[in-house]
């Protein structure tokens, strides 16, 4: 099914969100944001599609503003 990700409007989002995943235990990769990914920052967080409640409780719970959720599909990406 392949990994979900999350896309940030700025690098500073995607750092804290990082280490707040990371420190929750979470399996994460930060990596560049996808072509097919409109984002407003150069970085993104690949996470598995079973951790998506955590990922969005944690990002949500620490008032961490995100582009938004986005599931591989052909080859581009969806919004979920």
């Amino acid at each position: 099914m392949g990994f979900w990700l999350v896309a940030f409007d700025s690098t500073h989002h995607a750092l804290r969100a990082e280490a707040e995943l990371e420190g929750a235990g979470l399996e994460i990769d930060i990596r560049p944001t996808p072509k097919a990914v409109t984002a407003g920052c150069a970085l993104a967080i690949d996470f598995s599609p079973e951790d998506y409640d955590s990922v969005r409780e944690i990002i949500s719970d620490r008032e961490i503003v995100v582009r938004g959720y986005f599931k591989p599909e052909g080859d581009g990406y969806t919004s979920l």
